[in-house]
């Protein structure tokens, strides 16, 4: 039987740790989470143990992307029953900080993304989102010094953000994209799906029939223009508010016009009833 995680809440805890991990010159994944964890996170978490030798999930609900209208106070918290679970895949190391720790009196520093965090997508409906993204996965980066970095692809633009700095800010990192895991009906799987009613839980797939058939459209040589308008509309009748219905460059993420442009990559933001969904999906 596998022990169990090592828990590491403060920092000579996390250091006393990864020193041991490393013994013997062991490679280290990075899996950041908010917790809350279902099978998609545990994906990350089996990807993470085939790209390096020792496995360490931070669990830590980042208040500095969230704005004050939004679910931090609501975001499900479930420490006890993630553990179990990261147990379960043998993870080595958990990392869980609290707030202070990781913000503590008179933390006056951030950084600040361009590039893929002003596409148009998530930023114009979130802008603060990536500035809070970016910082708190920089210290990560920088606490936990990993060679690898696990992301899920659900969050394309963040992928993208994530992505980006490791590299321009020379990190050390190589961040690796997972893919997107489904509920057999197609919804991607997402800790804020907890907050979806039974009814709203029967419509939410048709967010990812939707993009479906808007690739389907334009890989039959349909205009991008037509093929996301009919997207668009089959959103609107299931009784989504639409955010965003966008076809974009799947590595720059600006916006395209044509399938011969480069490789595209459909996104969506959508909220039903009072939970906000996003899926993306490549054509």
């Amino acid at each position: 039987m596998s022990r169990p995680p090592v828990v590491a809440r403060t920092f000579p805890a996390l250091r006393r740790a990864l020193a041991e991990l490393r013994r013997r010159d062991a490679s280290v994944a990075l899996v950041p989470t908010m917790g809350a964890l279902h099978d998609g996170h545990l994906s990350l978490v089996r990807l993470a143990k085939r790209r390096a030798d020792k496995v360490v999930v931070s669990v830590f609900v980042n208040p500095t992307q969230f704005a004050p209208h939004e679910d931090f106070g609501s975001y499900p918290r479930t420490f006890k029953t993630d553990a179990a679970k990261l147990a379960g895949e043998s993870v080595d190391l958990i990392w869980n900080p609290d707030i202070k720790a990781m913000y503590p009196d008179g933390f006056a520093s951030k950084i600040l993304t361009e590039g893929p965090a002003l596409a148009g997508l998530e930023d114009r409906f979130r802008p603060h989102f990536f500035g809070g993204v970016a910082t708190v996965v920089g210290k990560l980066f920088n606490q936990c010094r990993p060679d690898v970095a696990i992301f899920g692809s659900k969050d394309f633009q963040q992928l993208r953000v994530v992505t980006r700095m490791a590299a321009d800010l020379d990190m050390g990192v190589k961040v690796i994209g997972a893919p997107t895991v489904r509920e057999r009906d197609g919804l991607a799987m997402s800790s804020r799906n907890v907050y979806l009613s039974a009814e709203e839980r029967a419509v939410a797939p048709t967010l990812y029939r939707a993009l479906k058939e808007v690739a389907k459209r334009i890989k039959a040589g349909k205009s991008i223009e037509s093929s996301l308008a009919a997207g668009a509309e089959l959103i609107a009748e299931a009784g989504f508010v639409l955010d965003y219905l966008e076809a974009r460059h799947a590595d720059t993420l600006a916006p395209i016009k044509s399938i011969k442009n480069g490789p595209i990559r459909l996104l969506v933001a959508a909220k039903l009833g009072k939970t906000r969904l996003i899926d993306n999906i490549a054509v």
